[in-house]
């Protein structure tokens, strides 16, 4: 029988099987920080850590878990209250929706908040809506004044 081999030196004449953990000698070239056999830029990269050791900074670990808001769409602003009641208002009672809309384009100018649309469009209806308004009730008293107007009684 034979007995297996005793650990001691490496023989230099046997080739080194790639099931056995290497023994101290020089390093391979790959883990030095220069290889005169190797061309320029063609080293492992300095800021990617080496086999064996830790990586360094804020690079997360795999396994990590980075935080929602990272991978998601990118936030948009809130939209201004004042303006999406000004287009509410236009439909309900426009004069409030014309103030409703100078009010909102006034805080949209500081606040960097979205509904700029909004207010104009709040604005554009809510003039329109007062006008047509105007013209019916103005209409409405013209028929009342011609008609109350024919002098006889019935």
């Amino acid at each position: 029988m034979s007995q297996p081999p005793s650990p001691g030196p490496p023989d230099p004449d046997r080739p080194a099987s790639p099931w056995e953990q290497p023994t101290a000698g020089p390093e391979p070239p790959s883990s030095r920080g220069y290889d005169p056999q190797q061309p320029p830029g063609q080293g492992p990269p300095q800021d990617q850590p080496q086999w064996g050791q830790q990586p360094q900074g804020d690079q997360p670990q795999w396994g990590q878990q980075q935080p929602y808001h990272m991978y998601g769409p990118p936030r948009r602003p809130a939209t201004n209250v004042l303006a999406v009641l000004s287009l509410v208002f236009a439909f309900v009672f426009a004069p409030a929706g014309i103030v409703l809309g100078h009010l909102a384009q006034r805080q949209l100018r500081t606040s960097g908040e979205a509904g700029g649309q909004l207010a104009t469009w709040g604005l554009i209806l809510s003039y329109i809506f007062t006008a047509l308004g105007l013209l019916a009730c103005c209409g409405w008293v013209a028929l009342v004044a011609i008609g109350g107007n024919d002098g006889g009684t019935y």
